[in-house]
């Protein structure tokens, strides 16, 4: 070899040396893994997480009653009629004919069943100016949507013709058509629309055209096959299309970031004067290692999620960790044959207005200059740094977390949310009852009628309904449905308050007084209520589990005590940040607008724990990288503070690069409409721009200054614990052994 001969250890190393030798073997081996993948995962089908199985809690024990019976709950629609001024009650002719009319129309499109009148159900609000026209669709509730649009048409005939009256319809159906016509490309079109923003990202910081598709192109397929894989394991934990969305955002995210990495360090070698063969090997043993040491850690981190016990985190976990595997092994196998097999060729496509783009040790200037004054006086370094961030935190202390309502979720900008608004105000709870799903042994026993009876008078009597209460009847089944409407309507504290009073005193003095009688009340109210106490119990085992098991492989994986617990710390706080972000954002309101968005007074609750799972693990791809590099330059004997100068201004561009393209996708999700979907967005952009910047351009280096040698401090009772760093220096086996740019002995 014209640069030398090493012998490199370990996994990375042997596996990007097999493919380099073996380059045709290795693509082709990749590419039968992604088409036997998807083709197997095709043939058998995804299985769809099942609606009892999302929630725990009574709302859980509804669902699997509702399912053992095998009952198909229609979807239901309303249609409120309302005077727009007090000059028309709900007892005028001119009321009844609208009442008339609307019922006769639904009626006749054939597509409803089971209509009706509010003077027979009682359905008029208590100043007289609002009554409900109910009724429910034919068919499959989840195709409802589908089949709605005659029906709305009816209704806005009938609308047409009494021009003094508000006559709206909502229901699951007519929104769920809604939405799909409002936002139903919304998300989608973000999704493809990252790929684009990804290339152009890495088109500017590699300036050829073959070296950015290559990031992509292992992304795109590392996130097809892990779709087909989705598919099989889903047969055994089912999956949902919150973990497929989530499985393209992670699996974009790290795909490019371990390719940019890996390619980022032989094109430098390269530079740097090595030849071909030797630029691979030191990118296989030294990013290659460290794209492992994040692949791993970032996993482990994902399979936090599994530990929630609530079937659409589970799915998220398992699917992220899936996709972050699939591209390590990716990164480390493929991409090394395909960097061989094209040689030089990478730089084809050059752009001739971007200058040409090298990583040698001179690194980036800005990271230079910030790390001079940082290294300079790094106390006040750490001071300035860390009281900002903590600054940035100190909203987080105040967080309130809560499923956002429809108005919460997408403001006043459709006409149905503002129908809702009012069948709240004239019908509180209204709009979402709790729903108690009853099961006796016989439902038509004469004390189970009298429970339902006592319970129905008892949930308007003890202030938790102002009613009208209704009960229907599954004979067959020996189910019944008793919907109660929620004092506190759309206001979460309020409902819940009544939903307690229905759970822990109406109920036990009516229906729990049968013996053989189960009554879990569910509805939306009752589901938010569920999930957060479920959520809640698995904040400390989930969080116990990521930061123990992150803490252990980084003290394997750089066998420094110091360097594990300044990671978790720095992680800690780049989250907590990002929370503080959030909450300022989008519960207060402070420059919501700056976003597009609005301070609703809450963050959603799944949101917070997912946001630290991905968030760790994410956060780690850049810490790792950058730290290895530091240490790298550590065993090549320069003084710690130069190691650090070194670690973060060769890596300041590849580092800048990931975060910009992390920023810049996750940025697009942060434009989408619904505000669930902006917080995620905003949150995870937010963070990862910390990360990259002022943990890893300020904090990083300013710590690692302030304890120079005991960096690398391992107490002698953990010498014991496996050596995973044997591979980041094996020894030269000639005496032409490979050196840098300073004239060091290379050893990689």
């Amino acid at each position: 070899m014209a640069n030398g001969d090493t012998r490199v250890r370990g996994l990375a190393a042997r596996a990007g040396g097999w493919s380099a030798r073996h380059r045709w073997a290795a693509v082709g081996i990749w590419m039968l893994f992604v088409v036997l993948a998807m083709g197997i995962g095709s043939a058998v089908g995804t299985v769809e997480v099942k609606e009892s199985d999302q929630l725990g809690g009574e709302t859980h024990t509804a669902a699997k009653i509702i399912e053992d019976a095998g009952i198909e709950e229609p979807a239901g629609e309303t249609v409120l009629i309302q005077a727009k001024d007090g000059s028309v009650k709900a007892t005028d002719a001119e009321f009844r004919s609208a009442v008339a009319a609307v019922v006769k129309a639904v009626e006749g499109t054939g597509k409803v069943t089971d209509v009706t009148s509010p003077y027979d159900t009682d359905t008029i609000s208590k100043d007289g100016r609002s009554a409900l026209v109910q009724f429910d669709m034919r068919g499959d509730s989840d195709t409802a949507g589908e089949r709605v649009e005659p029906v709305l048409e009816a209704v806005d005939g009938v609308r047409k013709d009494h021009s003094s009256l508000r006559i709206e319809e909502i229901g699951g159906a007519s929104m769920m058509k809604t939405f799909d016509d409002a936002f139903g490309d919304d998300f989608q079109q973000a999704e493809y629309s990252a790929v684009p923003v990804a290339l152009g990202i890495l088109l500017i910081a590699f300036g050829a055209l073959v070296a950015a598709l290559l990031p992509v192109a292992l992304a795109l397929t590392a996130i097809m096959a892990t779709t087909g894989l989705m598919a099989i394991v889903s047969h055994f934990q089912p999956m949902d299309d919150t973990a497929s969305s989530v499985m393209l955002l992670v699996g974009l995210a790290v795909g490019v970031d371990y390719c940019l990495f890996y390619l980022r360090r032989e094109r430098e070698e390269r530079a740097a004067g090595r030849d071909a063969e030797t630029a691979l090997r030191i990118a296989a043993a030294t990013s290659g290692r460290a794209v492992i040491v994040s692949g791993v850690t970032v996993c482990v981190a994902m399979a936090g999620m599994l530990f929630t016990g609530l079937a659409t985190f589970e799915a998220m976990g398992l699917a992220s960790l899936m996709v972050v595997a699939v591209a390590m092994v990716g990164s480390v196998t493929v991409l090394p044959a395909l960097l061989s097999l094209l040689g030089q060729r990478v730089e084809k496509g050059r752009l001739p207005f971007l200058r040409r783009r090298t990583n040698g040790n001179n690194g980036s200037r800005f990271w230079s200059a910030v790390l001079k004054g940082v290294l300079a006086k790094p106390v006040v370094s750490v001071v300035v740094a860390t009281g900002a961030l903590l600054a940035v935190a100190a909203p987080a202390l105040g967080m309130k977390t809560q499923n956002l309502t429809l108005d919460q979720e997408f403001g006043d900008s459709l006409p149905i949310v503002q129908t809702y608004q009012r069948l709240n105000e004239a019908f509180p709870g209204g709009s979402d009852p709790a729903t108690v799903v009853v099961n006796a042994d016989d439902i038509n026993a004469p004390e189970v009628k009298d429970a339902l009876a006592r319970f129905k008078e008892q949930a308007v009597s003890s202030g938790a309904s102002r009613g009208p209460v209704e009960i229907k009847l599954h004979d067959a089944q020996n189910v019944a449905f008793v919907y109660v409407p929620l004092v506190g309507g759309s206001d979460q504290d309020k409902a819940g308050a009544s939903l307690d009073r229905l759970r822990d005193e109406v109920r036990p003095a009516t229906l729990g007084t049968v013996d053989g009688v189960r009554a879990p009340i569910t509805g939306q109210v009752a589901g938010n209520q569920d999930f957060n106490d479920q959520l809640i119990g698995s904040v400390v085992p989930v969080f116990a589990f990521v930061v123990v098991f992150a803490f252990l492989l980084m003290l394997l994986s750089f066998r420094s005590l110091t360097v594990a617990i300044t990671s978790i710390v720095l992680n800690l706080l780049s989250v907590g940040a990002a929370y503080g972000i959030l909450v300022a954002v989008f519960q207060h309101g402070w420059g919501a607008s700056l976003v597009g968005a609005e301070g609703v007074g809450a963050i959603v609750t799944w949101l917070p724990l997912f946001l630290f799972v991905i968030l760790f693990g994410l956060s780690m791809d850049y810490h790792v990288f950058v730290v290895s590099r530091i240490r790298e330059a550590r065993l090549r004997g320069r003084s710690t503070n130069e190691a650090i100068k070194h670690g973060v201004v060769t890596t300041a561009g590849v580092v800048t690069s990931a975060a910009v393209i992390m920023v810049a996708v996750f940025a697009i999700f942060g434009t989408l409409s619904m505000q669930s979907m902006k917080q995620m967005g905003v949150g995870l952009a937010a963070a990862v721009l910390i990360d990259a910047t002022i943990i890893r351009g300020v904090l990083l280096p300013a710590v690692m200054a302030l304890l120079g040698e005991r960096n690398w401090y391992l107490p002698t009772w953990l010498r014991r614990l496996p050596d995973m760093t044997h591979d980041e220096s094996p020894e030269a086996v000639t005496a032409g052994t490979a050196r840098d740019d300073e004239g060091e002995r290379l050893t990689v």
